[in-house]
């Protein structure tokens, strides 16, 4: 087997005779600990002033974990909106978040979380909890500050950036991405993706990236056209250019169209990321359902694996008794 070969081996995305054609999603469940967040991004459709979201219910999210876990979802999301680091209730918001996980976990489901830039101490400590981590780059350039992220002080493109480099220090398979049509260039995605490719060669963290068009909402505070697909399928061209062969490329499928999707796809795409009954992020646009991916994509040669929020080849950086879990949901995986 040669070494382009293994490394798609490696990822569960070979298929026989070395073609492409796997791709792969996980059945995951968002849970949001609050939607409150003291960022304001022109685009978003999530949040809400601060103090204006109750934070979810521990006690709601015990009782419904185990009807999660019978219906077969694996991946827990903890998408949460964010409390500023300079509040008196960031420590009661981030002990919020690691009882949710650790509630998941107990459950025997797979917590990921997402909940903005974190302290190192706060990764670490989160690592305990969870078998990935996330945070989107967004974009590297700083014109953004300016635009749609003018009152927003964590999207400082060197905040987080920072974040993946201590997920890299601290051995957290980490999920990060673009966004795309804010209002930067071409060449800003090459700068951001290579900054994504730099941190992926000094640590090896990174299992996927995300390539997520802006879709307007009912809800952003600015108005703003959707990507044209055509640019969303030349991003993922240059991302398969620019990231190492073993990170795998994901795109919102509820974010395409059909045939967008399928060009998505043949451009080097290989992952759906997790579909839940409501995508959070972008609550006007439905999830499909994994039945209907299936459908929309076999006649086209396409074969859709679920699988699960920590890919294969970091298994071993897991602490016990996280790592058993692992273990457990890819046995039973095995046999679908």
């Amino acid at each position: 087997m040669d070494q382009a070969r293994a490394v798609d081996a490696r990822s569960g995305l070979l298929t026989q005779n070395g073609s492409h054609r796997v791709v792969t999603y996980s059945r995951a469940y968002t849970l949001v600990p609050t939607y409150e967040c003291f960022n304001r991004c022109t685009y978003c459709n999530f949040r809400v002033d601060p103090g204006h979201s109750p934070w979810l219910s521990l006690e709601h999210v015990a009782q419904q974990l185990p009807t999660l876990r019978r219906q077969g979802v694996c991946e827990v999301l903890v998408l949460s909106g964010e409390v500023a680091p300079s509040s008196p209730r960031r420590d009661d918001w981030f002990c919020h978040i690691y009882q949710i996980c650790a509630l998941a976990l107990e459950a025997g489901l797979l917590p990921h979380t997402n909940a903005g830039p974190l302290s190192r101490d706060e990764m670490a400590h989160l690592r305990q909890v969870n078998v990935s981590m996330g945070l989107m780059v967004e974009q590297v350039t700083p014109k953004l500050l300016d635009t749609v992220h003018r009152h927003a002080p964590s999207k400082r493109p060197e905040a987080r950036l920072q974040q993946l480099a201590w997920a890299g220090e601290l051995g957290i398979p980490f999920t990060t991405g673009l966004l795309l049509g804010l209002g930067e260039s071409e060449a800003d995605w090459v700068d951001s993706l290579g900054a994504i490719a730099t941190l992926q060669t000094r640590y090896g963290h990174i299992q996927e990236v995300i390539l997520q068009p802006h879709s307007p909402g009912q809800q952003q505070l600015q108005p703003g056209m959707s990507l044209d697909e055509a640019a969303l399928v030349r991003a993922v061209h240059l991302a398969r250019e620019c990231l190492p062969p073993e990170v795998a490329i994901q795109i919102p499928p509820n974010l395409v169209s059909h045939q967008g999707l399928l060009d998505c796809l043949t451009a080097g795409a290989r992952d759906l990321g997790g579909i839940s009954p409501v995508d959070e992020v972008n609550p006007d646009y439905e999830h499909p359902t994994p039945e209907s991916l299936e459908d929309a994509i076999a006649p086209s040669g396409w074969q859709l694996q679920p699988r699960l929020p920590v890919y294969a080849q970091y298994d071993s950086w897991l602490p016990e008794p996280m790592r058993s879990l692992v273990q457990s949901w890819r046995n039973s995986l095995s046999y679908l």
